[in-house]
């Protein structure tokens, strides 16, 4: 049974390594380019939560590439950024309408 398994295990890490090897005849495998981000993101409107869940970032060899993650979390915060301020603006309009309308009541 030892030789057996012996056997066994020795044909398997022949095998093994001829498919990993492949012969040594066969040509180098290319280098395959790296993937390059498209930016779903739109440009005529303001982004919205389907676009930032159906945003998928190209994986490099160690993870995100952090030049194309930079560029989408930049246009992600100015977004937010520009409408923080437009719900800030909005806001301070809206205490101030009824400050008027109180003002023009008691002038009547």
């Amino acid at each position: 049974m030892f030789w057996f398994l012996l056997i066994t295990m020795v044909v398997v890490v022949a095998a093994v390594t001829l498919a990993v090897v492949g012969g040594g005849d066969s040509e180098v495998l290319p280098d395959a380019a790296p993937e390059q981000l498209v930016d779903p993101l739109p440009l005529s409107r303001p982004v919205d939560r389907g676009d930032v869940e159906a945003l998928r970032l190209p994986v490099a060899a160690r993870g995100y590439r952090m030049e194309d993650v930079d560029d989408v979390l930049d246009r992600l915060a100015a977004e937010l950024a520009e409408r923080d301020a437009r719900i800030a603006e909005l806001e301070a309009a809206l205490a101030g309408a009824p400050a008027r309308d109180a003002a023009e009541g008691d002038e009547r």
